[in-house]
């Protein structure tokens, strides 16, 4: 198997498609391009909560889910409700 020698160069060109693709995630995140079915622990990074405070919010029917198949998905768009009706001022 040959070896390959990488260069200072080629890691900064890598750096470089690596920025700009976080750049488009960032801008397309920004722009309401979320997905429309968030996962539990996508909903917990998010909302920086942990595993029993989102069961809590599901069982008291604070977060509206949706089970399917053993996994529970959140609508992005319902979350963002429960954020503003809760919103204080």
């Amino acid at each position: 198997m040959p070896t390959k020698i990488i260069t200072t160069d080629d890691l900064r060109e890598f750096k470089m498609e690596l920025l700009e693709d976080i750049k488009k995630l960032l801008v397309n995140q920004s722009n309401g391009k979320l997905k429309k079915y968030l996962k539990s622990s996508e909903i917990m990074d998010l909302l920086q909560i942990s595993p029993g405070t989102l069961q809590t919010l599901r069982f008291n029917g604070t977060l509206p889910y949706i089970k399917i198949g053993g996994i529970i998905f959140y609508d992005s768009e319902e979350v963002q409700k429960v954020m503003d009706i809760n919103r204080a001022n």
